[in-house]
C-alpha cells in the first residue's frame, strides 16, 4: 500500500513534508538565518501534527475532542512541504552556486562526489529510520490491526528504499515522508548537474548571469506550467523543480548587485504566471516563501536579550527537524498501538497519546541528531 497521505499531498499539495536539517549550514551574512530557522521549525512541527491528525487509531478516537482543529491539520498542514522545497533550493544554491554571474563551485569532475556526499548525509539518519519503522510496525501489528500500519517489507521493496528509488520503482512506502528524502536527493543532483553543465559559460559577469538565469527560469517555468500539473510525475524531481528552483532564484536575487527589488519583481512575475495558468495554493505558498527569503531582512529584535531564548529554541528545532521528520512516523505507529490497545474507546487518553507521541518524536529526533552530529 502506498500511504494515503503521500498520494493526497502529491496531487493536492505536492506530497507533504521534508525537512532537511541536512542542508548546508547557513553562516553566510546574506542568508536570512532567523527566517530559515523559523520556517523549518514551524513547518516541521506542523508536519508531525499533520500525521498525528491523519494516521493511526489515536486521531480517530480523539477526534471528538477537537474535530475542527484535527480536520484543519489533516487537510491543510501538508502544504508546508513547499517551505522546505524553497528553503532547500535556497541553501543548496548557497552551497553550490550562490551567484549566477560567477562560475558554480562544481564542475563535471565534482558531480559524482557531490551526489555521493549528499546521499551519505541524507542516508545516515534515513537508514536508521527505515530500521526504526520496520521494528515499530512489527510491534504495532502485534498489538492492534490498523490499515495505516505497513506490512513487513519485501527484499525488493527494502532495496528500493535503500537506493531512494521506492516511488520511482512503484513500491509502497514504508513511512510517511520517505518519498521526500528521495525527491530531495533527485533535486540536489539535478542542481549539481545543471551547475556543472553551465560552469563553462563564456563572457563577462553580466552575460554569464543573464544566461544562467534564463536557463533556470526556463526550467522553473517548465515545472510550474507543465510537470507540476501532472500528478503522475510526483515521484520525480521535475514535479517539484519549480518550487526548488524558486528557492535558487531567491538566493540569487538576495545577492543581486543591481538590487533585490528588480530581481524580486521578476520572481513575482514567474509566480503570478504560474498561478494564472492554474491556481495552486502550494505554489502560492512556495512563492511567498521565496519572496520572503529574497526580500525580508533579519529581524533586529532577535539580537535583543529577551529574544535570545526564543532564537535558541528556533535554532534547536531547526537543527533537529530532519531526524524528527524521519522518526515521528514510527513513534506515532508504536505510541498509537500501545495507547489504543489499552484505551481503545477513550478520547481523552488517545488525545494525551497524541501529545505524548509529539513529545517522543522531538526527543527521539534530538537524540538521533546528537548521536550522528557529535
Amino acid at each position: 500500500m502506498r500511504l494515503p497521505i503521500t498520494d493526497a499531498a502529491a496531487q493536492g499539495s505536492a506530497r507533504p513534508q521534508f525537512i532537511p536539517a541536512t542542508l548546508p549550514r547557513h553562516r553566510d551574512a546574506l542568508l536570512p538565518s532567523a527566517w530559515i530557522d523559523l520556517a523549518k521549525a514551524l513547518a516541521s512541527q506542523l508536519i508531525v501534527w499533520h500525521h498525528l491528525a491523519l494516521y493511526g487509531p489515536m486521531c480517530d478516537v480523539a477526534r471528538s475532542l477537537a474535530p475542527e482543529l484535527l480536520d484543519l491539520l489533516a487537510q491543510h498542514a501538508r502544504l508546508v512541504v513547499q517551505v522546505f522545497l524553497v528553503v532547500g533550493g535556497f541553501l543548496a544554491a548557497n552551497s553550490l552556486w550562490p551567484s549566477p554571474g560567477l562560475p558554480p563551485k562544481v564542475g563535471w569532475r565534482d558531480v559524482p562526489g557531490q551526489v555521493w556526499r549528499r546521499y551519505q548525509r541524507l542516508a545516515r539518519p534515513y537508514l536508521l529510520a527505515v530500521m526504526a519503522v520496520i521494528v515499530a510496525a512489527w510491534a504495532a501489528r502485534g498489538l492492534i490491526d490498523h490499515p495505516t500500519i505497513p506490512a513487513a517489507p519485501e527484499p525488493g521493496q527494502l532495496a528500493a528504499h535503500i537506493a531512494l528509488m521506492q516511488d520511482v520503482m512503484g513500491f509502497d512506502s514504508l513511512s510517511a515522508g520517505f518519498w521526500y528524502v528521495a525527491v530531495d536527493f533527485q533535486l540536489f543532483a539535478l542542481l549539481v548537474v545543471l551547475a556543472a553543465a553551465l560552469r563553462g559559460l563564456p563572457g563577462h559577469t553580466a552575460r554569464r548571469a543573464s544566461t544562467a538565469t534564463a536557463v533556470l527560469v526556463a526550467l522553473v517555468l517548465l515545472s510550474l506550467l507543465w510537470w507540476n500539473l501532472e500528478p503522475s510525475l510526483d515521484a520525480y524531481a521535475a514535479y517539484f523543480a519549480g518550487a526548488y528552483g524558486l528557492g535558487v532564484l531567491a538566493r540569487w536575487a538576495r545577492g543581486a548587485r543591481g538590487g533585490r527589488e528588480g530581481a524580486a519583481l521578476g520572481l513575482a512575475l514567474i509566480i503570478g504566471i504560474a498561478l494564472v495558468v492554474e491556481w495552486r495554493s502550494r505554489i502560492a505558498l512556495a512563492g511567498a516563501t521565496a519572496l520572503l527569503l529574497c526580500l525580508v531582512p533579519e529581524p533586529a529584535s532577535l539580537r535583543a536579550a529577551p529574544a535570545r531564548a526564543g532564537r535558541a529554541l528556533l535554532g534547536f528545532l531547526s537543527r533537529v527537524s530532519y531526524p524528527v521528520f524521519l522518526l515521528h512516523y514510527p513513534v506515532i505507529l508504536l505510541t498509537g498501538a500501545v495507547v489504543n490497545s489499552l484505551w481503545p474507546e477513550s478520547p481523552e487518553m488517545n488525545g494525551l497519546g497524541m501529545v505524548l507521541a509529539w513529545g517522543l518524536s522531538l526527543a527521539s529526533g534530538a537524540a538521533m541528531h546528537r548521536a550522528l552530529e557529535h
